[in-house]
């Protein structure tokens, strides 16, 4: 039988609704250590059995899966690491990612019951999902170190990507931990930036400024940035990766109040999981489209069509859209008229 002519089977689909025990596979080799041992030399399988203290069989069970995943690679009866993985996911590393590899796994029990989730009307629907009011400073300081070294990569991948030599001051929406004004303040000197997040963030906010050092440059300030006043004297608006949380109506205002807020000749920076043009893709960006069911959220995915008919209807010139992480982040960028 010719491929073109195959009959369809479930093998697909089967891996599809068997993805989570892949989830599961990789946490729980994050969680135990496993590829630190491996970069540190317990690279068998009764060494690593020894090192994360299991047994042997459980060992040899595990690696299995890790290398059919192609995260671990084998050759005879030693294993070594994958590029990214060796990059992300070994411990000590100023790269290490572990913490937001980890990040859905609380949501797990939330996304079993997705079907109920779909289910809830629009009128039980909240704009800020999963900060509801019991979004306490303890939560917040769980989310940002899941967060935080991720989002220091990005914010280095923007610096590098983005030239604002010349700028005095950004406004950083929902800016969490800070980052992009952290390597802003370290990249920059003299340029200030005010952080805005909702009151239990910023507190965690100042925590990383001053770890940093930068806390006498930038400053986190409490703002619902859906609704509350924006700085007016800032010649810079970065809104990176809380895209999804928001409705249509909701980041079109929002864009429209960066716009105004802006002082002239001011550029604005939307990073976020964006959808293509056409809806179809990619999956990441649907799926954070998907998790504000399981938060309730007004949210949904963007693409970047949409994205850019909001900077746009808001005034902006000069509008670009970039890749900024391949099939997860988008760019869309615009200048305020001077």
């Amino acid at each position: 039988m010719s491929k073109q002519n195959k009959r369809p089977d479930t093998v697909r689909l089967q891996r599809i609704s068997k993805g989570f025990w892949e989830s599961a596979a990789l946490m729980s080799a994050v969680e135990l250590g496993v590829f630190t041992a491996i970069a540190n030399g317990q690279d068998t399988i009764a060494s690593m059995a020894n090192a994360i203290q299991i047994e042997p069989v459980n060992a040899e069970r595990l690696l299995t899966a890790l290398v059919a995943m192609e995260l671990i690679i084998r050759d005879g009866d030693r294993f070594s690491n994958t590029e990214d993985v060796d990059r992300f996911l070994v411990e000590d590393k100023p790269t290490y990612a572990g913490p937001w590899m980890l990040f859905g796994k609380p949501r797990w029990e939330a996304w079993g019951h997705l079907t109920e989730h779909l289910k809830v009307r629009e009128a039980d629907q909240r704009i800020l999902g999963m900060y509801d009011e019991t979004f306490t400073v303890e939560r917040a300081r769980e989310y940002h170190e899941a967060t935080y070294s991720i989002g220091m990569g990005a914010a280095r991948r923007f610096h590098r990507q983005v030239d604002l030599a010349g700028r005095k001051k950004i406004m950083d929406l929902g800016g969490g931990s800070g980052c992009y004004c952290i390597v802003a303040a370290q990249n920059y000197p003299g340029m200030t930036a005010e952080v805005l997040d909702l009151p239990p963030v910023v507190v965690v906010t100042r925590e990383y400024l001053q770890h940093n050092g930068v806390d006498k440059h930038v400053i986190a300030t409490a703002c619902d940035f859906t609704r509350d006043a924006l700085p007016g004297d800032a010649d810079v608006a970065i809104m990176a990766s809380n895209l999804p949380q928001y409705s249509r109506p909701i980041i079109a205002d929002v864009v429209s109040r960066v716009h105004d807020a802006l002082l002239p000749g001011g550029e604005f920076h939307l990073i976020g999981e964006m959808l293509d043009a056409d809806g179809s893709g990619p999956i990441a960006p649907a799926l954070w489209g998907l998790s504000e069911a399981v938060s309730h959220s007004t949210g949904l995915a963007h693409s970047v069509t949409d994205c850019a008919n909001y900077f746009e209807a808001a005034g902006f010139e000069n509008i670009r859209i970039d890749e900024f992480i391949p099939d997860t982040l988008t760019r869309v960028s615009g200048v305020k008229k001077g």
